[in-house]
């Protein structure tokens, strides 16, 4: 039977953080708004705790959710640790920035600001796709600079998703959920971790997939084509066996710029060799085809984010 996976109950102190409400759960965490007792700004704290591997004990210590349990735990705790570590080292404006790592209850902590905006996912589920030229430039090209930061860092990010994208103020991107993100080094790492259906592509389902900064670009692929169509595309394992994913060049032929169109397409593409092979080649094939005037609002967005990050 799976262990329940119990919250950390409201006025826990998690370092000089105060637990005020848990506010969302993913496979590997839970996620909590807290404040700082120092100053009273609020943050957001994630917290490493694995579905179905682990629980809570009466000393609310993250442990083993039953004895087979144990290696497993431990080995994705030690791989949470270093992978956190490298992220902190990480600066971009379109990533979310780690304030703080605290190590807790046998676990880690993750600490973040508290960025005001709403959810990509829940606003495309409002919109039902459709969203213009102009939103998915502003959203995805600085998406995929921060994406390129990580390849060239030799990492991936592994899910990146609507729900996993954040949307500020002018509809300034930041890229969520890190904890998926995997060191490309010690031959790690391969597929059968993280999947979210219809994003994921089909090497990640598999332990024997080979894994890469071409994994992510089907991401974006897909991204885009759920902001275009309004629902997700059909899941890797099942175009494997029965592809009905029409091409968006076709499908979406005068709706939006065919440069747009045929990159999604690329991107989509089943065998991973035929994707571009990391986020900066898809970055650099949609600049490429930008007007003057749309190159100089990126530049411009680019310098304003880093400004104020």
């Amino acid at each position: 039977m799976a262990a329940v996976r119990e919250s950390l109950p409201p006025g826990t102190l998690i370092g000089a953080y105060r637990i005020v409400r848990p506010i969302a759960k993913g496979g590997f965490s839970l996620i909590y708004l807290a404040t700082d007792e120092d100053n009273g700004e609020e943050v957001v704290i994630k917290e490493y705790m694995p579905k179905e591997i682990a629980r809570r004990d009466s000393a609310l210590r993250v442990v083993p959710g039953n004895p087979d349990a144990i290696e497993t735990l431990y080995h994705g705790k030690k791989l949470f640790f270093q992978e956190v570590k490298a992220l902190a080292a990480l600066k971009h404006p379109n990533i979310v920035r780690v304030i703080a790592f605290i190590l807790a209850y046998d676990t880690g902590y993750l600490v973040m600001p508290n960025e005001r905006g709403r959810n990509l996912g829940a606003y495309l589920h409002e919109r039902r796709g459709g969203v213009s030229t102009t939103f998915i430039l502003d959203v995805f090209l600085p998406i995929l600079d921060a994406l390129a930061l990580l390849h060239r860092n030799a990492m991936v990010h592994l899910d990146v998703k609507p729900g996993n994208i954040h949307l500020r103020h002018g509809n300034q991107p930041l890229l969520l959920d890190l904890g998926a993100v995997h060191p490309l080094n010690q031959g790690r790492p391969r597929g059968g971790q993280v999947i979210t259906a219809g994003y994921s592509p089909v090497e990640q389902y598999f332990r024997a997939g080979q894994v890469g900064p071409w994994t992510d670009v089907y991401a974006v692929g897909a991204t885009i084509r759920t902001c275009m169509e309004g629902h997700t595309p059909q899941p890797a394992p099942e175009r494997q066996k029965e592809d009905k994913l029409l091409p968006v060049k076709l499908l979406l032929k005068g709706r939006y710029p065919a440069f747009l169109l045929e990159a999604v397409d690329w991107s989509l593409a089943m065998d991973a060799a035929q994707r571009p092979q990391d986020a900066s080649v898809l970055l650099n094939a949609l600049v490429s085809h930008l007007d003057t005037t749309q190159r100089a609002h990126f530049t411009a967005l680019r310098v304003s984010q880093q400004s104020s990050h």
